[in-house]
């Protein structure tokens, strides 16, 4: 709810914190090499159920750091870019 009352404080309505989790979303499944449960579990998203829930006991929290990182990477390289456009 965080980002959704920055955006409301930006008045910025026409943007929702959807559309950032998409956009991660997709960056990671194109962008990268990351497994996609390193990134689905970056989202907070439950993949696994029943017994493949049992037996996966992983957070891939040095995965998911470095997964943060490389994406902190591309948003300021890419702001970075427009910045200089204008």
């Amino acid at each position: 709810m965080a980002l959704t009352a920055v955006l409301l404080c930006m008045d910025r309505g026409d943007s929702t914190h959807h559309g950032f989790r998409s956009t991660f979303r997709d960056w990671a499944g194109e962008a990268t090499a990351y497994r996609r449960v390193v990134f689905e579990h970056a989202l907070s998203h439950r993949l696994a159920e029943g017994i493949e829930a049992a037996y996966q006991r992983v957070d891939f929290m040095a995965k998911n750091t470095s997964l943060r990182r490389d994406w902190a990477d591309f948003c300021l390289v890419n702001h970075a870019k427009n910045a200089k456009k204008t």
